[in-house]
């Protein structure tokens, strides 16, 4: 760590000063020079928050608890263009580092840490500030005096990624320059730096972000809807739904709920909003007034037309959302539609966004049908709340699920959809509670599981497993069957993510089809 050079700004710099200093850190051209950072993670979302925290001339630290290929090229990287030091592997993650013999002025965290984490307790308790990457993103927004793009944020426990994708294609149908950012893949960070002059950022929020989030102010927001989930990084449900509130606090034209949950309404009711923000309500059934919702197969809307009262302007059909479209679907683009109403879309790019929208992978991805059973791979159903939306959507299943539960129950999801099941396939290291709800609730379907051992190999190969299992379900489906590979729990277990998780699914069921087509030559 010797030879690190850091400007002076005095002998100490007190607490208060250094509260000062960062209080006034709200654009990408306040003085961020010299002030020490330390960003926890090396990610997508770390890397660019160091990247970015590096370029705006800040001392920047980066520790890492993994030390792979992947984070030593990171770190390579990061060196390159001006951190000072990149610490990796396990001793890294212990304790606050010092950073020319002071302790970090700032902590950057990215959204996996939990706030109990070592190094984040010890920055808790010398009272150093930790932001998330999104809260660093509302600072450095505005550069030049020039805003880069307005903010459109969602959050919810399912449903996000569809979400913000239909409102971006929603808005770039209206000819405005969109982007999806966030939680959704691409950070917020790398989309401000872009050299784009983006009119609109549809932000996806994750409970972790909005946890470190305090000064957003979007234009207008929604929670989609809430279900226990992450209870093991917030540590009960209730801090899990105060995160994901945040999001309203601040909004400034329309504070979006879902009107089929009161927790979301109540939300709204509690939030401290911009004088003006209204209170924007969606449902899957007839819309009151100042709601969108559904009429006669219309997706319609009574909050942003002057004769609200006793008229709906029609915005879409549901056929617009393609072949199938479950009950959460329709809600997802109601959401949308909400948002990029508040923002001041025409209906027609509302029904045009729709149309050209298409769904990302692992979200009730129809794969394949063969003699008469259809595969859907909706491997991003990492929770009950999710699965659950999956199953109502199809009437005899062959359940694919299981895996990393993150502290969830499964009772309510098998006890609500039991009478839809017609055999489970279980897979994860370890899917005890699964498995006992369904002994509980859905006592005489037939549960199959995937043990490790029957990949032949001594450790987990996920490809493996869901290919026994993908074998095993089609030997329980038949014709008119729907097979769901819905897990309702993370993949961590026994895949890298869920996108691997549905690509081994999708693998395998191909590999199935081919295998019987040949057989039939």
């Amino acid at each position: 760590m010797g030879g690190w050079t850091v400007m002076s700004r005095g002998e100490s710099r007190g607490k208060a000063g250094v509260q000062e200093r960062l209080a006034s850190l709200t654009s990408w051209d306040a003085d961020w020079s010299g002030l020490r950072v330390l960003v926890t993670g090396i990610g997508v979302s770390g890397f660019a928050a160091a990247d970015t925290l590096i370029e705006l001339g800040a001392c920047v630290v980066v520790i890492d608890g993994s030390v792979t290929e992947r984070t030593q090229a990171q770190a390579d990287t990061l060196r390159i263009v001006g951190a000072l030091d990149v610490l990796l592997g396990p001793e890294a993650v212990q304790s606050l580092p010092l950073i020319d013999g002071e302790l970090p002025d700032l902590v950057v965290t990215s959204p996996g840490w939990r706030p109990d984490q070592a190094v984040l307790a010890a920055a808790a308790r010398k009272d150093i500030p930790v932001w998330g990457d999104v809260e660093l993103a509302w600072r450095v927004r505005t550069r030049r005096g020039k805003k880069t793009a307005d903010w459109l944020a969602v959050t919810g426990t399912n449903g996000k990624t569809t979400t913000v994708g239909m409102a971006e294609s929603m808005l770039r149908a209206a000819g405005l320059k969109a982007v999806a950012v966030g939680n959704v893949g691409k950070p917020v960070l790398d989309a401000i730096r872009e050299p784009v002059e983006y009119d609109v950022f549809v932000v996806e929020l994750s409970s972790f972000q909005l946890h470190w989030a305090e000064s957003l102010s979007p234009i207008a927001s929604v929670v989609l809807n809430v279900a226990e989930d992450h209870v093991d990084w917030h540590g009960s449900y209730a801090s899990y739904l105060a995160d994901k509130a945040k999001i309203y606090h601040n909004t400034q034209k329309a504070a979006v709920y879902n009107a089929e949950q009161i927790e979301t309404e109540r939300m709204v009711e509690e939030a401290d909003v911009i004088e003006g923000c209204r209170a924007i309500g969606f449902t899957t059934t007839t819309p009151a007034i100042s709601m969108v919702g559904v009429v006669e197969g219309l997706l319609v809307d009574r909050a942003f037309i002057a004769e609200r009262r006793d008229h709906a302007a029609e915005l879409a059909s549901i056929k617009d959302l393609g072949r199938t479209a479950p009950r959460h679907m329709v809600a997802n683009a109601l959401a949308a539609a909400a948002l990029v109403r508040a923002y001041g879309v025409e209906p027609v790019a509302v029904r045009e966004g729709l149309r050209a929208y298409l769904p990302g992978d692992h979200r009730i991805q129809s794969v394949a049908t063969v003699d008469g059973v259809e595969w859907i791979n909706d491997s991003k159903a990492t929770n009950p709340h999710a699965a659950s939306a999956s199953l109502a959507a199809f009437e005899s299943v062959v359940w694919i699920a299981g895996g990393l539960s993150k502290g969830v129950t499964y009772d309510e999801l098998v006890a609500g959809n039991s009478k839809r099941l017609k055999a489970v396939v279980l897979i994860g290291v370890d899917s005890s509670e699964l498995a006992a709800a369904l002994a509980r609730h859905a006592a005489n379907v037939p549960v199959i599981p995937v043990e490790a051992g029957q990949t032949g190999e001594d450790r987990p190969d996920g490809a493996l497993i869901m290919a026994r299992a993908v074998e095993l379900a089609a030997e329980a489906a038949g014709a008119g069957d729907t097979v769901l590979m819905a897990p309702a729990a993370a993949s961590m277990d026994q895949f890298a993510s869920y996108a691997q998780r549905g690509e081994a699914f999708v693998d395998a069921v191909r590999n199935l089809v081919e295998g019987r087509a040949q057989s039939k030559e």
